[in-house]
């Protein structure tokens, strides 16, 4: 209890929020670090989760990476990154998490938006196609609005996922929340050790609290079960990244 004790003081003390290694400098970092890898990750997967959905094609590669997405090591896909990118320009590591972080984002958006593309009712998308509506209308104006329920649970999940991982970044020479946690450890120090794994937790929370509010706000609301759209929509997303049929 003394440490944790501490570890408030710490927290809520203001000469530690100042300067560059100071708390609000580090939460920027681990902020950046988590938002751009993320926004990349969503501008690829959602268009191709799209496109499989739509078009019915390479459903098994959609599962495949899903699985495989789960099944590697983030820390061991951090080492490779590493090492490939030491020698790029820039801040040490900054690259490495970027990409670990990417790669790391792509499986549950993919696999989400593949899922809410291909659970909008046959019956109403050939209903769609009788009215005269092309390809491209039944996509853009009939499947996706339906899906983005499921693809904002997608990108829920990967956010929450990128800035628990994020921390690793310190481990890469790279800075963010994880910092105050490998210093800790480089000097012994379990109130700093303590006090950046509050913080890294508080950011996953507030992360997941905040898509869970955009994707209840987007959740169409096109019957008296509206409401219940998201709940049932996050349990087909859960099983759709552990590939189970849905």
């Amino acid at each position: 209890m003394d440490v944790l004790a501490a570890a408030l003081r710490w927290l809520t003390s203001p000469e530690n929020y100042a300067g560059p290694s100071g708390i609000s400098t580090r939460l920027v970092e681990h902020v950046q670090i988590s938002v751009q890898p993320l926004l990349l990750a969503a501008l690829v997967a959602i268009p191709v989760g799209m496109w499989i959905g739509h078009r019915r094609r390479f459903e098994f590669l959609v599962i495949s990476l899903g699985n495989i997405g789960r099944a590697l090591p983030s820390f061991g896909i951090l080492a490779i990154f590493f090492v490939l990118t030491f020698s790029w320009p820039g801040d040490l590591g900054y690259w490495a998490i970027f990409f670990a972080m990417f790669f790391l984002a792509i499986p549950p958006i993919l696999t989400n938006t593949y899922v809410g593309i291909k659970g909008v009712d046959p019956d109403t998308v050939e209903a769609a196609r009788g009215m005269g509506l092309g390809e491209r209308d039944v996509l853009l104006r009939l499947e996706l609005p339906l899906a983005v329920p499921l693809i904002i649970a997608g990108m829920r999940t990967a956010a929450v996922q990128v800035v628990a991982t994020a921390t690793l970044g310190a481990v890469t020479s790279w800075g963010g929340l994880g910092r105050f946690i490998v210093d800790g450890f480089a000097v012994q120090d379990n109130v700093q050790i303590l006090g950046g794994a509050i913080l890294v937790a508080l950011l996953a929370i507030v992360t997941e609290m905040a898509f869970g509010r955009l994707q209840r706000a987007l959740a169409p609301r096109v019957s008296s079960e509206g409401r219940r759209a998201g709940g049932a929509g996050e349990e087909v997303s859960e099983r759709a990244a552990q590939g189970v049929p849905v």
